[in-house]
């Protein structure tokens, strides 16, 4: 079988979601009454205000406006989530009505948006005047069925002082002050359909709705395969995101110096906090992110590598990448073997005559982003070398251990000892010597 190569590390982002407060509606500086003069001395006004009012007031405002759009989306009120919004601006207007949909269409069980950190944004000045305020704003949220506890992302809005009130005119702002990934979600783009199959959640382009129904199929499929792998308990909750826009939740699609490689899929790792400092904090889980060139033809081994991930980054984020990968890859080789009719032969050639001799430390990230492809390999001759002299259920229990413990050298070479009896070194000259 040709294997599709294209893995990533469980790598680190951020999303969102929490328990939707009060609404608050209030949103006025002033004491309700209609600003009276000229457009340009409202315009006057509504600055002197913005620029006089404390940041406490303003975030206090901004909250509110934020407060009324989560509860929206929870009641399903189109009129209330565009209340704030710049009526001034068509194509914006249209563009929140998409996202508003969006979001109708996943099951949240709390969602909350709320100030953070005022950012400063130039070009939102020189386009909507003086009174433009930018700031990064949190979104926290949970899904139903999906999440174990709430989640959080970063987004960047814009507002402008307008006859009294706080008005909302851009929601991509200060992009490039945002988490690297997970701050652009999969409802932030084009009208979508969201699919469930069982516990698997599949989100696609709206036009492809079909596609959607063959990839909830492969995923469930791939499930099944990771929870007869890998010896700790998964509830198969899993949201695969297949869409054709390739800025979801990721930057970019190749790694490694040189020409690098293409990653065919990733695992978005969730955090509750901040998205900018959470990655030492225990995650919550992850979403599979497809690449929209291979969204097409994704195969069950591709989905059965992320899946692994899934399922092992919430016991935590410090176990080394050769095992990370190492167990997604033992996992998907084990998978495909299930079938009698495949085998990974060609595989365990190609790592035995062209990866181990080279061989000198189980990879990290510098030799991933110089050859990811014999990374690969080596680190599942790793983990197949630790499967044959600990057990499955050993080579977990190192995992767990690295994946909690793992805070250095001295730390790892503890660990290490501990549940192989050899040193680092020792055990890179075992699996160099392994025979599978």
């Amino acid at each position: 079988m040709v294997m599709q190569r294209g893995r990533l590390l469980a790598g680190a982002a951020a999303l969102v979601l929490a328990a939707a407060t009060g609404t608050v509606v209030a949103t006025r500086w002033d004491d309700g009454t209609a600003p009276g003069g000229s457009a340009s001395a409202v315009e006057g006004a509504a600055r002197a205000q913005a620029q006089e009012a404390s940041p406490k007031a303003r975030k206090a405002a901004l909250d509110a406006i934020l407060a009324t759009r989560a509860t929206a989306v929870l009641r399903g009120d189109l009129k209330g989530f565009l209340a704030s919004v710049d009526p001034q601006q068509p194509k914006f207007v249209a563009e929140q009505r998409v996202l508003f949909g969006n979001l109708r269409q996943f099951r949240f069980t709390t969602l909350r948006y709320f100030v953070a950190d005022e950012r400063l944004a130039p070009t939102m000045e020189e386009k909507f005047g003086k009174t433009a305020f930018s700031t990064r704003v949190m979104m926290r949220y949970q899904l139903s069925e999906l999440d174990p506890r709430p989640v959080q992302t970063d987004l960047g809005y814009t507002f402008v002082a307008r006859a009294g009130r706080w008005i909302l005119v851009a929601d991509d702002a200060i992009e490039e002050t945002l988490s690297e990934d997970g701050h652009r979600q999969p409802w932030d783009f084009q009208p979508i359909t969201v699919l469930r199959r069982g516990r698997v959640v599949v989100v696609v382009d709206k036009t492809e709705a079909a596609l959607g129904q063959k990839i909830a199929g492969v995923s469930q499929t791939a499930v099944g395969a990771v929870r007869r792998h890998w010896p700790r308990p998964w509830n198969g909750a899993v949201m695969v995101v297949a869409m054709s826009e390739p800025r979801v939740m990721s930057l970019l699609w190749t790694t490694g110096t040189g020409k690098g490689w293409t990653i065919a899929a990733k695992a978005v790792t969730l955090y509750d906090g901040e998205p900018l400092t959470t990655q030492t904090a225990a995650p919550v889980g992850s979403r599979i992110v497809i690449n929209p060139a291979v969204r097409k033809d994704l195969e069950e081994d591709l989905l059965v590598h992320e899946m692994t991930h899934v399922a092992t980054v919430p016991i935590g984020v410090r176990a080394p990448v050769w095992l990370v990968e190492g167990v997604a890859e033992y996992v998907r080789c084990r998978s495909i073997e299930d079938d009698p009719r495949w085998t990974v032969d060609p595989y365990r050639k190609t790592v035995r005559s062209k990866y181990l001799a080279s061989m000198k430390v189980l990879p990290g990230d510098a030799e991933f982003d110089a050859n990811g492809d014999r990374s690969y390999g080596q680190s599942w001759w790793a983990a197949e070398y630790l499967v044959s002299t600990e057990g499955v259920k050993g080579m977990a229990a190192l995992y767990t251990d690295l994946a909690l413990h793992n805070t250095g050298p001295s730390s790892y070479a503890a660990i290490v000892k501990k549940h192989t009896g050899k040193t680092p070194a020792q055990l890179v000259a075992a699996v160099k010597k392994f025979r599978s």
